[in-house]
């Protein structure tokens, strides 16, 4: 491949990151939770957000044991109201390991964000070493191109396009294109993927052009359709539509088990000392 670079930026100013943390602070006491990762889950972590793009947190924790061993249903997603520009949500741990089995993309890219606000070091590094070793080829690449075809047929067939909806096809198309060579679970980062898969001067030219634009303008913003593009997604999804990829190995469940009670009982523990 070329030695062609995507522009990319990732901004979160020290007020937003401490905006953040005080938030996800406060989301430990009121829920009594112990965080044991954060992360930026949108176009921030992407690398390509605008102006305006919203600050999309998500989470991992967990609960007090004694919420695991009760016959009463226990929520396990904590959901915060939309506040300003501030979009925070998060996944009890044990919706993380089991979604984590099925080896989840949404899950695996969270663990692949550039952008971390807090993480308990251990745990965060036993989970990314099992989403890597329990990747799942076909799961993730039905994911990706549906993704894909599905942004096309809603966003992509007028005159006039998003900035926004070119790059929800050429992420998920890139993505695909890195499973189909093999490379294992794909980076976040929109600029990574890019810049490992493509090698068309032009292309990536219109693409430059393209973040250059969405990076200053609105989320909103619009242009004509860019027929470069339009070529390229028609034949990658015609290409990734055709492919046949081979499942690699499941998940052994045990591990995440041995995962899930160890993060319990440490925060068990650490609770107890307060």
């Amino acid at each position: 491949m070329r030695e062609e670079k995507i522009a990319s930026a990732h901004p979160v100013s020290e007020s937003m990151r401490a905006t953040i943390l005080r938030t996800l602070r406060e989301i430990e006491s009121d829920q009594d939770v112990a965080v044991l990762f954060a992360c930026e889950s949108g176009s921030r972590g992407w690398g390509f957000a605008s102006p305006d793009s919203d600050y999309d947190v998500r989470f991992i924790y967990a609960r007090r044991l004694e919420r695991y061993l009760t016959l009463e249903p226990v929520r396990d997603v904590i959901e915060q109201p939309v506040s300003g520009e501030l979009d925070v949500n998060g996944w009890d741990l044990r919706k993380a390991l089991q979604l984590l089995r099925d080896s989840n993309p949404t899950l695996l890219e969270w663990l692949r964000s550039p952008v971390v606000y807090t993480q308990h070091e251990v745990f965060a590094q036993r989970l990314r070493a099992l989403a890597e070793g329990g990747f799942s080829p076909v799961r993730g690449y039905h994911h990706y191109v549906s993704m894909a075809r599905k942004n096309v047929r809603e966003h992509l067939t007028g005159e006039v396009v998003r900035h926004k909806k070119y790059l929800a096809v050429l992420r998920p198309l890139l993505a695909a294109r890195w499973i189909r060579e093999q490379r294992g679970a794909p980076p976040m980062r929109f600029a990574e993927l890019a810049e490992a898969t493509l090698d068309d001067p032009t292309l990536i030219g219109e693409i430059n052009a393209l973040l250059a634009v969405k990076m200053r303008a609105g989320e909103a913003s619009t242009s004509p359709r860019r027929e470069v593009l339009h070529a390229f997604i028609e034949r990658e999804l015609e290409a990734a539509q055709a492919s046949v990829i081979v499942e690699s190995h499941r998940m052994d469940s045990r591990e995440l088990d041995r995962l899930l009670r160890d993060a319990v009982m440490h925060f068990e523990a650490a609770a107890a000392a307060w």
